[in-house]
């Protein structure tokens, strides 16, 4: 007897050992948390990620918003969300199993109010992206190219998160009546600021749905900065693979690449001339060709313009005019005007965004008569990219006063702060009395009579170009590099645009009317704006 009596009185001790021993287990946070871990099931999705916004802060990326449902299998809202599914299959599929998952569904969704989780997240790219060649896209998160790439750190830093926490059971099942937890995304305000205007930018790509292979830069005189870039053909940043193998390159950013010139650059000539004491009354006969050192060169005028001056050699174009014109030319102060105004030079936007240089001549080229003579009026070695000629253009506009071509604004924080840019000063290259000139030789040349480039409701001035490639088509008709380059309104310039289309007709046929509707539809807005 008094053997069992210590038998049971040895039982209690261990029972109250092992009861403390639990409680103080049960007591303990961190195996509190691991238990309650176990009963847990989560689910998140991205809301968005930091934006790229333009000028007025209006998003150029996350413009479209995808819808999904929080589905729980065997519950009541499953079937709710049925009328407003998208993606079936997911849904199907889903269905049949125990855990929560992520269906897309219509925006009409959100009716079922708080019967229903529906998340909102944005998607950064459509196949109707603006400007893809600036914005670029992404690939596993990462950014590829353009605004994507030169600043992938800080656009993939910030994002917004979707979440909901539901408790299930041992077997995986929702457990009904007690609590989720949901969390919705709230939208990002940081993001990289650039000097895109979205409406412009909407304009140029409009005008440019006629063209199979060309490019539109639109820039503000004043500042230097890029209003509207446009690069045909361009590509579906939700299907890059499809514009891989495409023979026209639509990754090729053609406002950044280099091209024959032609008569364009005879604003140049013209410029070195008068800025050299030449005066613009200089007259010339044009027969039509002139021999410079036993090669022919012939103008596009059949039987010649006669005597003309610097004034109408612009207005119509005469290569001869700038031949003979070039060969009263300091051959090292022709090339340093050239040169101020932006050729030869690559123009750096951001990291990942970078214009060609292009070529031109050398003092040592000069002294070959027949590249001379090529150079006066745009060809030979020489080449521009659109938006080099579009940065002389605005300096012409801003009355000799250039500025670097700007794209980035600024960046937001995302406390709302913003860090802008410097402002680099503009540089004074050319005399006042020059560009006086210059400005009325291309008013003149956009006003003449056969002129398609005549705007509607501004008054614009500017010139035309047609430059011979040495290439030819199937057909074995040489492909003409076709520009017009411009600005408005005349009488105080705001923007000046540059037009290039390749395997043009002419300047004047193929690109002229394009810098008409751009002028005229950018006028159209601003008085909008205006109201």
């Amino acid at each position: 007897m008094k053997r069992y009596k210590i038998v049971i009185a040895m039982s209690c001790i261990m029972s109250t050992l092992i009861i403390s021993k639990m409680l103080f287990l049960i007591n303990d946070n961190q195996i509190k948390s691991v238990a309650a871990q176990k009963g847990i099931y989560n689910i998140k999705l991205i809301g968005e990620y930091t934006g790229i916004y333009d000028c007025n802060m209006l998003p150029l990326v996350n413009c479209t918003e995808k819808y999904e449902a929080v589905v729980i299998p065997n519950h009541k809202s499953a079937i709710m969300i049925q009328p407003y599914l998208v993606d079936k299959e997911t849904y199907y599929n889903g269905i049949q199993g125990k855990l929560p998952f992520l269906c897309e569904v219509t925006a009409d969704a959100y009716k079922l109010g708080d019967e229903a989780i529906i998340f909102r997240s944005s998607i950064r790219t459509d196949s109707n992206q603006l400007a893809p060649h600036l914005i670029g896209y992404t690939s596993d998160n990462k950014g590829v190219c353009g605004i994507e790439k030169a600043f992938d750190d800080f656009l993939r830093e910030h994002f917004t998160v979707n979440s909901a926490k539901f408790q299930i059971d041992a077997v995986g099942s929702v457990l009904n009546g007690l609590e989720k937890e949901v969390d919705f995304a709230e939208p990002l305000e940081c993001g990289i600021i650039t000097t895109i205007d979205k409406n412009i930018q909407q304009i140029c790509e409009n005008a440019a749905s006629s063209l199979n292979c060309g490019a539109i830069v639109v820039m503000d005189v004043k500042s230097g900065e890029i209003k509207a870039m446009v690069s045909c053909p361009d590509f579906d940043t939700t299907d890059i693979e499809a514009s891989l193998n495409d023979p026209e390159s639509p990754f090729v950013n053609r406002a950044l690449s280099a091209y024959s010139v032609g008569s364009i650059f005879k604003l140049v000539t013209a410029s070195a001339a008068i800025e050299q004491g030449i005066s613009p009354e200089y007259s010339y006969i044009c027969t039509g060709s002139i021999d410079v050192n036993g090669q022919i060169f012939n103008c596009h005028k059949w039987g010649g313009h006669g005597e003309i001056d610097m004034d109408t050699a612009i207005v119509q174009s005469c290569n001869t005019y700038f031949i003979a014109l070039s060969e009263y030319l300091d051959k090292s102060k022709y090339i340093e005007t050239a040169e101020k105004l932006g050729f030869g030079k690559e123009i750096k936007l951001c990291d990942n965004i970078i214009s060609a240089p292009g070529t031109i001549q050398t003092e040592k080229d000069l002294t070959v008569e027949a590249e001379r003579a090529n150079m006066s009026f745009g060809q030979g070695k020489l080449t521009a990219t659109p938006l080099q000629i579009c940065r002389m253009t605005a300096a012409i506009a801003n009355n000799g006063v250039i500025y670097d071509p700007v794209l980035i604004k600024g960046i937001r924080n995302n406390n709302g702060t913003i860090d802008y840019y410097d402002i680099v000063p503009g540089e004074r290259v050319l005399s006042y009395e020059t560009v006086k000139k210059l400005k009325l030789y291309m008013l003149k040349t956009v006003r003449a009579e056969n002129s398609m480039s005549d705007p509607d409701i501004t008054v614009a001035a500017g010139k035309t170009s047609t430059a011979q490639t040495g290439r030819f088509n199937e057909q074995g008709n040489e492909i003409l590099n076709c520009w017009f380059t411009g600005y408005f309104p005349s009488y105080s310039p705001r923007y000046a645009v540059t037009v290039l289309v390749e395997d043009g007709i002419s300047g004047n046929v193929s690109a002229g009317p394009i810098f008409k509707e751009i002028a005229d539809q950018i006028t159209e807005y601003e008085k909008c704006l205006r109201k």
